[in-house]
């Protein structure tokens, strides 16, 4: 996480810094190959965002991500250029996503959302629901209370 914010911080900055920018820049590949963690740097992500376990995770570089999401292994948050919700997803605060969860096309994913194991979620959910499946549904409105355990707060 340090190395994005680094290689994000150096790209807004002078020409001065570009070696610098491109040292980061390789470094940050080497270490996307090495844990099989797609996250690029320009991705805005708020604190508290903690990934269980590394890889395969992918994320789309326009995607919004909110404070204390926890997400797993195998999880892909992707951008959708047709259909019914182009765009790339807004996952706002609190949410887990479960292993090897799929987040695809412009939605919003609420607060306080659980996404469940092999779900692909493909509409916007609201505020504190529990989503599973395939198309994903809304079993339950309990949110993501029990399964968050890494925040801000405890830091």
């Amino acid at each position: 996480m340090v190395i994005l914010q680094i290689t994000k911080l150096l790209k807004d900055s002078r020409l001065l810094f570009w070696p610098l920018y491109c040292f980061f820049r390789l470094l940050l590949k080497h270490y996307e190959y090495k844990f099989g963690i797609c996250i690029p740097y320009n991705t805005q992500i708020a604190p508290g965002f903690h990934i269980g376990h590394y890889g395969a995770i992918v994320v789309n570089h326009e995607a919004i991500i909110g404070k204390n999401c926890n997400i797993s292994h195998g999880v892909t948050i992707g951008a959708s250029y047709g259909g019914k919700n182009p765009g790339t997803p807004t996952i706002l605060n609190n949410v887990y996503l479960g292993p090897g969860s799929k987040i695809i096309g412009g939605i919003t994913i609420g607060n306080n959302v659980a996404v469940g194991a092999n779900c692909v979620v493909t509409k916007s959910v609201s505020d504190s629901a529990v989503i599973i499946g395939i198309p994903g549904k809304v079993i339950s409105y309990n949110g993501s209370k029990n399964y968050i355990i890494n925040t801000i707060e405890k830091l």
